[in-house]
């Protein structure tokens, strides 16, 4: 049985349970409590909603859901389970009341239930993807080209950034409690761009993008530099696709190590608009 609960704090053995478990753990879920956040805190926003599956014996999982109606988005914040019923009895939910919305899940690249689930439905997958912390200790490096987003750069920005993804150009602008965007400029023309978080303990870049004719030239390693800088004293953390070492080389030399046991899965799965369009005539 799947429900809906507004108070986490009745599961959390079940919830600790899972930190040091290397197949079924939730990345995000541990580097949240090793934050010192509170869990409790992601329920007070109207637009995150806490579920648990039970059975006979007890809790069988957690999921802590990102839902915004009017986007016909959703997103799986947090997802814990030992049990493939569980999970099942998850997407089945998502099926029947969210019809036609792009889903994400973020998860932990062994969890078997989490992909095979997905799997059976169709769902795309990127690269296995590793994550990496910032030690705080960065080698200097210039970074005079590159400054905070302003009015002025606004329409160059918007053109180039990245289209296929949920937090668009026009997104993050629109949310300054989230993100900080800066550019870097050569001549009057923005050559690339990085959008970070700002609002957490520990930050991301989200996206950053170098125009193709200025690449190589280290604008990627200046717009780092300078969102590491304005980030302090926070930390920062980041992702790279694990097979691309030209990335993790880069990320290495400026101070980052790979975070045991962080790597995440990140799959999209469209939902249908009917149960019959994903199932047939069964």
């Amino acid at each position: 049985m799947l429900k809906r609960v507004n108070d986490i704090n009745e599961y959390n053995s079940f919830i600790t349970s899972f930190l040091d478990d290397s197949e079924f753990s939730d990345p995000h879920l541990t580097a949240r409590i090793e934050a010192g956040e509170k869990l409790e805190a992601m329920l007070e926003r109207k637009d995150q909603h806490c579920f648990v599956t039970e059975n006979n014996e007890g809790i069988t999982g957690l999921f802590i859901l990102l839902v915004i109606p009017e986007e016909k988005y959703l997103e799986m914040l947090i997802g814990i389970t030992r049990d493939g019923d569980a999970f099942e009895e998850l997407l089945s939910f998502i099926e029947k009341n969210y019809p036609g919305y792009e889903a994400d899940f973020v998860f932990n690249p062994r969890n078997h239930l989490i992909k095979n689930g997905l799997e059976k439905r169709g769902a795309d997958f990127d690269k296995e993807q590793v994550k990496m912390v910032y030690t705080h200790n960065m080698p200097g490096c210039d970074t005079s080209s590159v400054e905070l987003l302003s009015e002025k750069y606004t329409k160059q920005y918007v053109e180039m950034h990245t289209k296929d993804v949920y937090w668009t150009g026009e997104k993050v602008i629109e949310a300054p409690e989230r993100f900080n965007t800066f550019v870097a400029v050569e001549d009057g023309i923005v050559t690339g761009y990085i959008d970070v978080t700002n609002c957490f303990d520990e930050n991301e870049p989200y996206d950053v993008l170098v125009k193709e004719e200025y690449r190589r030239r280290g604008f990627g390693r200046q717009l780092l530099a300078k969102v590491l800088i304005e980030n302090e004293p926070k930390d920062m953390m980041l992702l790279a696709d694990y097979d691309n070492k030209p990335a993790i080389n880069l990320y290495e030399s400026m101070g980052f190590i790979k975070k045991e046991s962080g790597n995440i899965l990140t799959a999209y799965w469209k939902t249908p608009n009917s149960l019959v369009d994903n199932r047939g005539d069964e």
